[in-house]
């Protein structure tokens, strides 16, 4: 679990993104093409990227491992393709370094991240040219799609903020907020706490991003929450197909008892009909289809809808 602790300024502080952060969607569409996750959702990108992707891509993949932590440096806050890539290719050496050292405990390292470390310009031209021809031909034909999607999302939050202030948008920004001054919890893979200390924080509804919220694992750098946007489940000509015909009726019935409200596993047995360990495993598998996310609260672990099941829901 992430818990985000604010202070008066911070709530003041609080914003959201203008538009899509160019390379934290670059870097969370990496995930989405390696892991395939996000089902019906992001097929039509899938579909979109090229066979081959672009020669040096693996640079890329080296710093953004397929789950786990990703070096920092490679997501700057900038609202343009442009200023991110300068801003990544004249990244201090501490930084470098600081980061690099954290993907080495993790697994040994790729032999040309030395150059990396060190700072070395040719060295970093290279991983960004290695950013810009991935952008160029897996994002950008896409991006306006993204643009629109992040936007429509903006238009939403920027009514609740409106409407209900700051503490009505975090309590809505992802399923499984809880917020209770002076802090915002949410799903995360690990334990985690970011203390604001007065510095506000970035909010920024991202296309590529799936399941849990992100942000970056150095406190020091500006607080950013990168989190999904809400989506409708894409449509086909042919006429709708039941719920229970696309996930089984026995999961039908667990996605509709989740959204009364969040509950543990042993009230949704209750909910359902079935043993716990019935109700357990089909979690299991509606979490793993991004449908359903669950965090620990207390001595249990609640299930919550994410945006994506509550899209599939709806329809």
């Amino acid at each position: 679990m992430l818990r985000i602790v604010f202070t008066p300024d911070d709530l003041a502080r609080t914003r959201l993104s203008a538009a899509p952060l160019p390379m934290w969607e670059l870097v969370l569409s990496l995930h989405r093409l390696r892991r395939r996750d996000g089902g019906p959702f992001f097929a039509d990108w899938w579909r979109s990227v090229p066979v081959e992707v672009p020669a040096g891509t693996r640079l890329l993949t080296d710093l953004v491992p397929a789950a786990g932590y990703y070096a920092d440096f490679l997501t700057p806050n900038g609202t343009s393709l442009a200023a991110g890539l300068a801003t990544l290719t004249s990244t201090p050496k501490r930084r470098l370094r600081t980061d690099l050292a954290v993907l080495a405990a993790e697994r040994p390292p790729p032999s040309w991240t030395a150059g990396l470390a060190d700072g070395r310009p040719d060295v970093l031209r290279l991983l960004g040219d290695a950013a810009g021809r991935y952008f160029a031909a897996c994002l950008a034909p896409y991006w306006p799609r993204v643009r629109t999607a992040v936007a429509r999302q903006r238009e939403l939050q920027a009514s609740l903020l409106a409407s209900g202030g700051v503490e009505r948008l975090l309590r809505e920004l992802h399923p499984t907020a809880r917020w209770a001054y002076p802090v915002l919890e949410l799903a995360y893979p690990v334990a985690r706490e970011l203390r604001l200390d007065g510095r506000g924080l970035l909010l920024v509804p991202s296309f590529f991003c799936w399941g849990a919220p992100t942000t970056f694992r150095d406190d020091t750098l500006a607080p950013t929450l990168v989190y999904p946007i809400r989506r409708a489940l894409p449509v086909s000509a042919n006429a709708r197909r039941p719920l229970s015909d696309l996930v089984g009726p026995t999961r039908s019935r667990v996605l509709a008892a989740i959204r009364e409200s969040p509950c543990n596993t042993k009230d949704l047995a209750t909910r359902i009909g079935a043993t716990p360990p019935t109700a357990s495993r089909q979690v299991s598998v509606l979490r793993s289809a991004g449908l359903v996310s669950s965090c620990r609260a207390g001595q249990s672990v609640l299930h919550s809808l994410t945006p994506q099941g509550r899209a599939l829901l709806a329809e």
